[in-house]
């Protein structure tokens, strides 16, 4: 073997050297990522002309983009959590329904990021095992697995309670038990009758779940590597119901006036106000929580270096067509808001490009300079986020169960869905542009159409 000289192996040493630094001088250029995913949020409470405050989410639309036209591939915590995870399609994410835990052989995009030397982080509910309701008290059971770095998995509202009560098995009941305030939290909880239940939660602030997991995000945030980019994923468990808020935060809105939900048959003009004050009060209170990580950010020195995103994993219907909660084709479920902001971000504008929230797997990894699987459904939003384009997909996707959902951006198509009211149907063809609250459905007049969007339909 022949022998490496003195100068020979110096010029070595010096050449890796200068690899690593070249290195680290890329991975140092690579922008942070902050996702900020509240839990079941329509679109339509966030920058609205409704009696909704959200300045902070406004100052986030000012540095980026707004994007009107965002829908989840499937309408549900456990399994659009896994569309966007996986970066793939519902039929093809792995987890079915709420009954579904995230396949563990199945990639993520949260790994293949940490992979690449990202320090990734999450809290909150990540919802990614909802089939096993068991966190670990810490939180911290299957972070790894998943591709996290460091992080705090935490219940749900229903799941807190329903596996908790007596024991916990989460990280937030453990704080709730040892604070002695378990027993009260699961009484005021099983009392709301999910919506109906509009008085305050004995909680204090600083125990109040959305508040307790913006604070583990700043924490993290804290504690993590200065060596390294990052990616943090904050998980709110609000503003879904049942409609808890604090006393504070009930202080904040009541008075406000509000339009009464699209055909609903079930509770007087009184009770859908006190419901959608508080569902605006858990809005707000997250409006909050994302100035604090954007006051966090601007300390650090590090706001002009993050990509951030806001969106969710689903809607909510608040009585619209006679639905609550999510799970249904109809557009306030589907639908979520997405703010983007960041390096290079096309600022203060509105962008109508029809966008999965799929799409942020493959939009992370592009800004990560991770290649995206081709196994993945999920597009990369940054030609949009940059300007380079206006537009993304030409049709989107949903589905659920046994229903299947299509749309151009005007015309929707759902297959397998039976309305609350007008029996079984084959077929709902809704036009946004004349018909936005999809009250009138036009299948059976508008054949061809139907047959163009069939031809589109996911096969289940």
């Amino acid at each position: 073997m022949p022998t490496i000289t003195r100068r020979a192996a110096l010029a070595t040493i010096a050449c890796g050297a200068a690899s690593a630094q070249t290195a680290s001088a890329q991975t140092k250029k690579r922008p942070n990522i902050l996702l900020l995913f509240p839990d079941q949020l329509r679109p339509d409470w966030v920058l609205t002309k409704m009696e909704v405050h959200t300045p902070n989410l406004e100052k986030l639309r000012k540095r980026g983009m707004n994007f009107t036209n965002a829908v989840v591939a499937s309408p549900l915590c456990a399994p659009s959590r896994a569309c966007l995870a996986s970066g793939k399609e519902y039929d093809r994410c792995g987890a079915r329904g709420n009954d579904s835990d995230y396949p563990l052989e199945q990639t993520t995009y949260y790994k293949l990021l940490r992979d690449s030397g990202y320090h990734v982080m999450g809290c909150g509910k990540l919802d990614l095992h909802k089939k096993s309701s068991f966190w670990g008290l810490d939180g911290k059971r299957l972070l790894p697995e998943w591709g996290f770095s460091d992080g705090i998995d935490n219940e749900g509202k229903m799941d807190a309670i329903s596996s908790g009560a007596v024991e916990p098995k989460g990280p937030y009941m453990a704080l709730l038990h040892k604070r002695g305030l378990a027993a009260t939290h699961v009484t005021d909880m099983k009392s709301r009758k999910n919506y109906e239940g509009t008085f305050p939660t004995p909680l204090p602030d600083d125990v109040y779940c959305d508040n307790w997991i913006g604070q583990n995000g700043l924490d993290l945030l804290r504690r993590a590597p200065k060596d390294k980019p990052w990616h943090l994923a904050v998980n709110f468990t609000g503003p879904h119901n049942p409609m808890d808020i604090t006393g504070s935060m009930e202080t904040t809105v009541r008075g406000r006036k509000f339009p009464q939900p699209n055909g609903n048959t079930q509770f007087d003009a009184a009770k859908h106000v006190a419901i959608r004050e508080n569902y605006t009060a858990m809005v707000e209170n997250i409006d909050r929580l994302v100035g604090a990580f954007l006051s966090e950010l601007d300390k650090r020195g590090e706001l002009d270096n993050t990509l951030i995103v806001f969106s969710s994993d689903h809607g909510e219907m608040l009585g619209d067509h006679d639905r609550w909660a999510k799970s249904v084709p109809y557009q306030p479920s589907v639908a979520v808001p997405m703010l983007a902001a960041g390096p290079g971000v096309k600022q203060n504008e509105t962008s109508t490009a029809l966008v999965s929230v799929m799409d942020l797997a493959a939009t992370f990894l592009d800004y990560g300079g991770v290649a995206r699987p081709s196994e993945m459904d999920s597009r990369s939003l940054r030609p949009v986020f940059e300007g380079k384009t206006k537009t993304h997909r030409d049709i989107l996707h949903s589905g659920l169960g046994s229903w299947r959902m299509v749309w151009d951006g005007r015309h929707k198509l759902i297959t397998g869905f039976i309305p609350e009211r007008g029996g079984e149907v084959r077929e709902l063809l809704f036009d946004h542009r004349n018909d936005p609250l999809e009250n009138k459905n036009l299948a059976a007049s508008e054949t061809k159409r139907v047959k163009a969007l069939m031809e589109r339909m996911p096969k289940s």
